[in-house]
């Protein structure tokens, strides 16, 4: 018998298992009800984040404070956070109609609200996804928070602290704009409290600021290392809390079954609910503006590409042109749903047969004898995408009577990380991979790669892997996954979850017929195996544009039969 000596784990399989023991811990963590980060409840989730190492995270496993990965986090998480020491995770428990005014995170659509100077709570409608989200968000900038605390607190007994600090803490007090000497000489103490030089810091000081508060940076860095402090000095430690009412609540489709009862009920009112239906996920523009947006600001654009006209359309301060796409829209058969069931997914219901074909963008459309009915989705977040469609899909029951949805194709229009090139790309899946388990979901992709060359953008065809959160990943892990014989060109949070619910639905439940179509597509926010290319490295700006319209564009041709 062959003696089997020094077993050792690959980094790509340390990480699964950091991976795996992160989202058991969260589980128990959720299932209890309350932890403290930086107590011992909180030390296998902050262990399992130190060795996995995740790319978004940047340097969390070193010694100094990691800026872009901070960045990152903070335009995700409600403005003050950083100033709580107890932060309460609800469900949609009435807070919209209290005196207390939301907070939106700028890159996150949850509601927020400051309850008083040490407690935010913060809306969970979107499922477990959520809830992972958060919870590694504030695990990394509470270790960050310690990084500062150790190179700021000299003695824990005489509560004796740097210069750099006193001078810090200082600047803060005075909540006064700052003029450039003085912001200069913030910097230069934030620096040295953050192990970081000058211009790494000058690099970054502007991303964190607002129109109201140019100099947040330095609140942010400071009220961290202060809380962090508190918690080592008088054991006053952050605390998380999760509330009974979302506790109960979590996995029952709540809030995707009211959102999607509100769609077939609008399908009802409209007499659309027993035409063909496609589904297509996307964003709140893209369909609208490539029916419309050429017909409606051709006299303004005159002998201008289509292209040309939606980059215009996605600049910032274009909403007047926006406007008036979107008036035409909702005379020519756009019913318009802004979300009112918590899932912060907002829909858009396209008559077909109220569309003038000859002032639309295509005028050869071939639609047969019952006009279809788009019902177009924003974007779901991680399992939220299982939730929402798997409601969506069932029959609209009326009394005792039964209505099955005549859904004849469901389109998937994203982002997603991309392992072989670059910003910008395309990616056509043609099966998803459920991170974490053995669960694959192939299936027969209506859009081929072949469809999208000759567009000067780089097309890419075969597996994705549907991640348990994109700021999870290190290169090891997704090396692993791309190199292997998986062979994976990218990775997103929904696309599994879709399939789930789109098999189930027509296979097993038969809500639907069973030779529903589907088209997945993809276009690439960032390269993760590539330093510098995370997500956290800044948006996609108008890179985006090109590939966002030109997978919708070849979607709607699908749907329209337009050769």
């Amino acid at each position: 018998m062959k003696e089997i000596k020094n077993i050792s784990r690959s980094r790509a399989q340390e990480s699964s298992a950091a991976i795996e023991r992160l989202y058991i811990t969260m589980r128990h963590l959720f299932n209890r009800g309350f932890y403290k980060p930086m107590g011992i409840s909180g030390e296998t989730l902050r262990e399992s984040l130190l060795s996995l190492r995740p790319e978004i995270y940047g340097s969390i496993a070193e010694e100094k404070v990691e800026l872009n990965g901070l960045l990152y986090v903070i335009e995700r998480l409600p403005v003050g956070i950083e100033e709580c020491r107890f932060i309460n995770l609800t469900s949609d428990e009435g807070y919209s109609k209290s005196h207390f005014q939301p907070i939106v995170p700028p890159k996150r659509r949850r509601n927020c609200y400051r309850i008083d100077d040490e407690q935010m709570n913060v809306e969970i409608t979107r499922g477990r996804s959520d809830i992972y989200d958060i919870l590694t968000h504030l695990t990394f900038i509470f270790i960050e928070s310690h990084k500062i605390k150790n190179r700021v607190l000299l003695d824990d007994i005489d509560v004796e602290v740097t210069r750099d600090w006193e001078k810090l803490e200082e600047i803060v007090k005075q909540n006064k704009k700052l003029t450039q000497i003085e912001k200069e000489r913030a910097i230069s103490h934030a620096a040295n409290v953050l192990g970081r030089s000058f211009s790494e810091v000058l690099d970054v000081y502007a991303s964190f600021g607002t129109t109201d508060k140019p100099d947040r940076f330095l609140h942010i860095i400071y009220w961290l290392g202060k809380l962090a402090i508190e918690e080592i000095i008088n054991n006053n430690k952050r605390t998380i809390t999760f509330s009974p009412i979302l506790r109960e609540r979590l996995g029952h489709h709540i809030h995707g079954e009211i959102w999607a009862n509100n769609i077939k009920e609008t399908l009802k009112a409209n007499n659309l609910l027993e035409r063909p239906i496609h589904i297509i996920s996307a964003n709140m523009h893209s369909v609208m503006n490539s029916i419309f947006a050429t017909t409606v600001l051709q006299p303004k654009y005159k002998d201008k590409t289509d292209f040309f006209i939606y980059e215009e359309l996605s600049k910032s301060g274009a909403d007047d042109v926006r406007n008036k796409v979107s008036a035409f829209a909702l005379k020519h058969g756009m019913i318009s749903l802004p979300d009112q069931s918590g899932t912060n997914i907002d829909v858009q219901i396209f008559d077909t047969a109220k569309i003038d074909w000859e002032k639309s963008s295509f005028p050869k459309a071939k639609i047969g004898k019952e006009s279809p009915v788009l019902i177009v989705m924003d974007y779901a977040f991680g399992e939220q995408a299982f939730e929402t469609i798997d409601e969506l899909l069932k029959p609209y029951k009326e009394g005792k009577q039964k209505t099955f949805l005549n859904v004849e194709s469901v389109s998937i229009m994203g982002k997603a990380g991309i392992l072989e090139g670059g910003k910008g790309d395309i990616m056509i899946p043609s099966a998803h991979i459920n991170e974490g388990t053995a669960d694959n979901y192939p299936f027969e992709n209506e859009l081929t790669k072949e469809m999208f060359e000759g567009n000067a953008i780089p097309v890419y065809s075969g597996p994705m892997v549907t991640v348990l959160g994109t700021s999870l990943q290190n290169k090891d892990l997704l090396r692993f996954f791309h190199e292997s014989t998986w062979e994976v060109i990218g990775l997103e949070m929904e696309g599994a979850y879709y399939q789930k619910a789109i098999q189930s639905a027509s296979k097993i439940r038969k809500s639907i017929p069973p030779n529903v179509k589907v088209r997945y597509a993809y276009y690439a926010s960032d390269n993760p195996l590539e330093t510098g290319s995370t997500l956290a490295s800044g948006g996609l700006g108008t890179t985006g544009v090109k590939p966002t319209y030109l997978i919708t564009v070849k979607i709607l041709e699908q749907i329209f039969n337009v050769k």
